[in-house]
């Protein structure tokens, strides 16, 4: 499955402990990442300074859902069940 335009819920939701361009320390949990481009699409999918932890996240029905506020609720969810 490709991500679509109009979501960016994967960029949003997880926190992110490691370093993202723009983000030296990361990013908290439900806060917007600021490689996310309006178009909700990450600006830097394909360059190796995309954190690994994001690149081994795949876009998923089971994840991703059909519209991007089931994907926010899903991921904030799952933050929440794993943060220690």
């Amino acid at each position: 499955m490709d991500c679509r335009t109009d979501c960016g819920a994967c960029c949003i939701a997880p926190s992110i402990s490691s370093p993202i361009p723009g983000m030296p320390e990361g990013k908290p949990a439900n806060t917007r990442c600021v490689q996310l481009a309006d178009n909700f699409l990450c600006k830097i999918f394909t360059s190796p300074l995309r954190p690994k932890v994001c690149a081994s996240l795949q876009a998923s029905r089971e994840m991703c859902f059909t519209h991007r506020d089931q994907a926010l609720t899903y991921l904030i969810k799952l933050e929440a069940d794993t943060a220690p």
